[in-house]
């Protein structure tokens, strides 16, 4: 009876005798018949084995470039790696506000998608010899490798492809360390690796929860902002590019910035903020919008300040007769010549439909000052008053800056609050404890006085613009009624002049 040290010896010995024959081969037949008998052979092993596989390398292109598909496997597979994979590797990837956990080289995980089971594995290729290039080297780059039965060809590569790409580029939003962008003047756009846009990280703390409003208000706010990033099928099948129109309007100190803030904290959205006044023309606002990326929003903040965007618009006639625009004189070829025209094609033009689950945000102090055309809905589809401080919201600030929920004084506030106008901005600096020697009653207490004063001034105001109305209005009686004495005594003198032509008249008959 065979022995299995006997069997080993044997298995051995022929795997040697091959790898002899292998060796003997490749260096006594010229390459090209070895190609062809290599070729030969894949062809015979693949009529027996029944697994296809696919490669997607780190880079791509003739410099190399990092492939958009080996990064958004990476982050699919980093879940799943996570919990199945025993070696593990923790790269900090670019724009990530965490770590990325991935696959070790030669590390194989098992996924599973409707029922069909298939494999993932991590493999690099290390470079036969060193070589220098200023772009990495294709050689020692690594790339995952999907193999599954062949049977499944058509779901792997119809459905299953686009599932990872699309759950990877979601795991990369939800991850990507948020940022806020103002956009940089186009005298430096043509600078090496120059960028239309400057970044600084978005930290804004802002939330719902935080921000001083009425909570119902709150609530349809947010449904709103949820029922947008979730109709990207809905946008599609009625016709329309995915992206919202938002105009904020009230007075200063209502929070308008807090709110775009909550807002990009409650979606997270990276947020542009764009300065108009630093751009040149409708080309240049073009090419900023292309620039921006999607899951963004789109910020103009005072929008009736930045050009001249207000309901009265100006014939040719009136803009030769500006006294204003001929004292500039060539100081006008410095101004930015954005039209209305311009930024209505930016907000829904056949350009706002490049890219896709965009925010547009405008602010304004005086929403009565901008053109129709510009707040229409279907352009800023829902407009949010942003108004002074009411008793909801005086409670969200109680509870932010002094950590309460209740107070004996709170029932004075709310009357003050009812009977005087105050932003919650103003609302907010007297809660806020200026030592450590301030206490919840005396914050409370300097808020009461506040509003008292609030009111007096709000009184003495009224009376004063009362009292202003009033002798405006005497003085304008007193006016037209001299104006009349001027006529009466006007139509006299000429009836004195009739009378005595007549006269004349009649003696020289």
């Amino acid at each position: 009876m065979v022995t299995a040290l006997e069997i080993w010896g044997n298995l051995g010995s022929v795997m040697a005798a091959v790898m002899f024959a292998l060796a003997m081969f490749k260096q006594y037949f010229p390459p090209q018949l070895c190609m062809h008998i290599e070729s030969y052979g894949r062809k015979a092993v693949g009529h027996v084995y029944p697994y296809v596989q696919i490669k997607f390398p780190e880079f791509t292109g003739e410099r190399l470039e990092r492939c958009e598909v080996f990064t958004a496997i990476q982050n699919y597979l980093s879940g799943s790696a996570s919990t199945r994979a025993k070696r593990l590797k923790a790269e900090s990837v670019k724009d990530s506000q965490s770590l990325v956990l991935s696959m070790d080289e030669n590390e194989e995980v098992v996924d599973e998608f409707q029922g069909v089971k298939l494999w993932w594995s991590s493999s690099l290729i290390v470079p036969q010899k060193p070589t220098f290039s200023v772009y990495p080297s294709s050689e020692d780059k690594r790339f995952y490798k999907l193999t599954f039965h062949r049977s499944q060809r058509e779901l792997i590569t119809g459905s299953y492809i686009k599932h990872v790409l699309e759950k990877g580029k979601a795991v990369e939003a939800d991850n990507r360390q948020r940022k806020l962008y103002t956009n940089n003047p186009s005298s430096n756009w043509g600078s090496y690796k120059a960028s239309k846009w400057s970044h600084v990280a978005f930290k804004h703390p802002s939330t719902f929860d935080t921000l001083a409003m009425e909570p119902s208000k709150k609530r349809e706010i947010m449904n709103d902002l949820l029922k947008f990033r979730r109709g990207k099928e809905y946008y599609e099948r009625i016709g329309r590019a995915w992206k919202r129109g938002y105009l904020l309007y009230g007075p200063p100190g209502t929070g308008k910035f807090t709110m775009i803030a909550a807002m990009a904290n409650f979606l997270n959205y990276d947020v542009y903020d764009l300065e108009l006044t630093t751009v040149k023309d409708n080309t240049e606002l073009r090419k900023l919008l292309i620039e921006t990326s999607e899951k963004s929003i789109i910020v103009i903040e005072d929008i009736d300040c930045s050009l001249e965007l207000t309901s009265q618009r100006k014939t040719k006639k009136q803009e030769k007769e500006d006294p204003v625009k001929k004292m500039k004189g060539g100081e006008e070829s410095k101004e930015s010549k954005v039209t209305l025209s311009g930024l209505l094609n930016f907000i829904d033009g056949l350009w706002s439909a490049c890219g896709g689950e965009r925010i547009i945000v405008f602010t304004t102090n005086f929403v009565e000052k901008l053109d129709p055309a510009l707040i229409r809905r279907g352009r800023m589809d829902k407009h949010i008053k942003m108004s002074y401080c009411c008793f909801e919201s005086f409670k969200v600030l109680a509870r932010n800056y002094l950590g309460l929920e209740l107070h004996p004084l709170f029932t004075t506030v709310r009357r003050l609050l009812e009977e005087t106008e105050m932003t919650p901005a103003d609302v907010a600096e007297n809660l806020m404890p200026k030592s450590d020697d301030e206490d919840e009653d005396a914050c409370l207490e300097g808020l009461i006085e506040a509003l008292e004063k609030a009111k007096e001034d709000a009184g003495k105001k009224s009376e004063e613009e009362e009292e202003a109305a009033a002798a405006e209005a005497e003085a304008t009686a007193v006016a037209e009624e001299e104006e009349q004495q001027t006529l009466s005594e006007g139509e006299q003198e000429n009836g004195r002049r009739g009378c005595a032509k007549e006269g004349k008249e009649n003696g020289l008959h």
